[in-house]
């Protein structure tokens, strides 16, 4: 997939033509794969690193890389169109790097996990909310973008899909509320939400969401 390592230049700007990392299991060996996007001022590499503690027999791993390491230039919390174009690209980016990883491996969409941390939980939240999909979703130290999350003008359909939101309830960047909004959110357009704050927890992914990950990751390879 991504024969020559970069994302195709007819997708929207400004994320197109960035570099695409794969790691894990080859075409024709993986009975699952994990599509990670990683956060602000990260590398592609980086959150495949980060990831580490998923990476098992049977498990391929794809990393797009944003334009400058950013997804989108302003705060959470900002209106929503003031971080477009960047926005509807990395949406785009998501679209077809998912449909990309499922061809070229020939994988149905429950064995194809979108995972993101902090603005790449975001941008995983965004496109699960407005294209909807049966892709297991990791929304890790991040949430719905807006000064106001809420289903309401949201299209997506999610109806059983495992969906995972989780965060620290001392993270500086993402309030717990955004997370508990954007898990609602979530759950009112169908998911089969796990929604988690820990205690005592920044900005960092735990040990009990690479669990929670690791167990559907298993239930898929294992058959």
């Amino acid at each position: 997939m991504f024969g020559d390592g970069t994302l195709p230049d007819d997708l929207p700007g400004p994320h197109a033509g960035r570099p695409v990392v794969t790691a894990g299991a080859p075409r024709g060996g993986a009975r699952a794969a994990v599509v990670a996007l990683h956060g602000r001022g990260a590398t592609a590499q980086g959150v495949l690193n980060l990831l580490d503690p998923l990476a098992r027999h049977g498990v391929a791993f794809v990393a797009p890389a944003a334009e400058r390491g950013r997804w989108y230039p302003y705060a959470g919390d900002e209106p929503r169109e003031r971080n477009e174009p960047h926005l509807a690209s990395a949406v785009a980016v998501v679209d077809r790097v998912l449909a990309e990883t499922r061809e070229t491996l020939s994988l149905p969409p429950e064995a194809v996990f979108l995972v993101g941390f902090s603005q790449g939980a975001s941008v995983a939240a965004e496109h699960a909310a407005d294209r909807g999909g049966a892709h297991p979703i990791a929304v890790l130290s991040g949430g719905l973008l807006g000064p106001s999350v809420g289903a309401e003008t949201r299209t997506g359909d999610l109806t059983g899909t495992p969906t995972l939101v989780a965060g620290g309830a001392d993270d500086d960047r993402v309030p717990p509320e955004r997370v508990h909004a954007t898990a609602a959110a979530l759950r009112e357009l169908g998911a089969d939400v796990t929604e988690r704050v820990y205690d005592g927890v920044g900005h960092e992914v735990t040990a009990d969401e690479f669990a929670w990950l690791n167990d559907r990751l298993a239930a898929v390879v294992d058959g």
